[in-house]
């Protein structure tokens, strides 16, 4: 069953509640008598690994982006330029 997260309007208090998926939203915080919004949070659900739509089937845009992330002219630092060092100041007396 899945975990749902309500914000009570007049405590502030967050909480999760397993339910159903048919079942109603709640709408009154039991200890504060508040209304209760349902939030909306982030997934555990990660797609990884081959065999999911994204990684089998990429538009042409994605094969272009994946395979210059990987071409070797991408991943090599270029030589960073540093300006001469000045020659001492001789001093003749």
């Amino acid at each position: 069953m899945p975990i749902y997260e309500y914000l009570c309007d007049k405590c502030g208090e967050e909480m999760e509640v397993v339910q159903k998926i048919t079942d109603s939203p709640l709408v009154m915080h039991a200890d504060c008598g508040g209304n209760l919004k349902k939030l909306i949070s982030n997934s555990a659900f990660v797609l990884k690994g081959s065999g999911w739509y994204v990684t089998d089937y990429p538009s042409q845009s994605r094969k272009q982006a994946m395979s210059s992330d990987k071409s070797p002219a991408a991943t090599e630092s270029k030589p960073v330029r540093t300006a001469p060092a000045a020659a001492p100041a001789s001093t003749t007396a």
